[in-house]
């Protein structure tokens, strides 16, 4: 054991979370003989296998599923102690990895990151795009600093700051901008297309419906609010999207944007990192910061009943 490294732990962690030799060493930026070399030396000083090897996957092994799990406490608590130097500084300097669920991302970044760069002039800041399981599972295992997604998560181990609430609007055919707004139990008897399955806001637009979102229903499925928002517009169906997202989303495609009767369906969005982490006071400044991006960002693209803002 005394020739291992810390590199070597980060390969092998990149390689049990790709399950491929090809991906995981794009991923570390080295070359695929490289780190099947660095894998094969670790495994060696171990004297037991860590991969099952397959044509097209590789596999942990028992022993490397329980080794796996010490190696992440290991990456983990040297990023930490690296937070730990960065805390000690004033501000937010170095690198900062920030996930996004994808019903955000596309409209909150391009301000936040202006802003960002701004208030903390050293951050250089990495973006993940995922669905919030995948970012939660991140947070967990050390991959990520911080994150934005809707609240609440009700993980005790993270730490969660509400950043501002957002309203549900109706997108559906400019043709029928003159109909009654439907509420949401006449919504599920129209054709109401929705983000498939994984996705919360899914799971938000059903609950609005009084539907809970496991049950079969008859209606289609995108991977995207801007695919939802064009099939709006050839005339397939009506959608539900996030405020936020309306100047982006509708500025190409003939609909027609309404708002609800109250109560509006809405959520909210927040920030959460893990309460361990050594950034805990920054990232909590850092929050305001995201605060006001998205409180601006709501002013600027408000709409009112009938055609999306310009």
């Amino acid at each position: 054991m005394s020739n291992v490294t810390l590199k070597q732990f980060r390969y092998f962690e990149a390689l049990a979370r790709h399950g491929h030799f090809g991906r995981a060493a794009d991923a570390c930026a080295i070359s695929q003989p490289a780190l099947s070399m660095q894998i094969k030396e670790l495994e060696d000083a171990l004297g037991t296998p860590l991969f099952e090897r397959g044509p097209r996957q590789v596999r942990l092994t028992s022993f490397g599923e329980a080794f796996g799990q010490r190696v992440r406490d290991i990456l983990r608590s040297v990023d930490e102690l690296t937070d730990l130097a960065r805390a000690a500084g004033d501000g937010l300097v170095g690198r900062l990895r920030l996930g996004v669920i994808p019903t955000v991302a596309p409209y909150l970044l391009p301000r936040l990151i202006g802003d960002l760069g701004r208030a903390y002039p050293g951050i250089d800041l990495h973006v993940r795009e995922t669905l919030t399981p995948r970012l939660l599972e991140e947070l967990s295992e050390g991959r990520l600093d911080a994150a934005i997604l809707a609240l609440p998560v009700a993980e005790p181990a993270l730490q969660e700051e509400p950043l501002f609430e957002e309203e549900f609007v109706l997108v559906r055919p400019r043709a029928d901008a003159h109909r009654p707004v439907p509420d949401g139990e006449t919504l599920l008897r129209m054709r109401l297309l929705l983000l498939e399955e994984g996705h919360c806001f899914r799971d938000q637009a059903l609950a609005f419906c009084n539907v809970h979102s496991g049950l079969p229903r008859d209606g289609l499925d995108g991977s995207s609010l801007a695919t939802l928002v064009q099939l709006v517009g050839a005339g397939v169906g009506v959608t539900l999207i996030p405020e936020m997202a309306v100047p982006v989303e509708t500025r190409s495609a003939p609909v027609a944007v309404a708002r609800f009767a109250r109560p509006r369906p809405s959520r909210t969005i927040g920030m959460v990192w893990r309460r361990s982490s050594p950034l805990a006071a920054q990232l909590a400044t850092m929050a305001e910061v995201v605060r006001r991006s998205g409180e601006a960002l709501r002013s600027a693209g408000a709409v009112t009943d009938g055609q999306a803002p310009e």
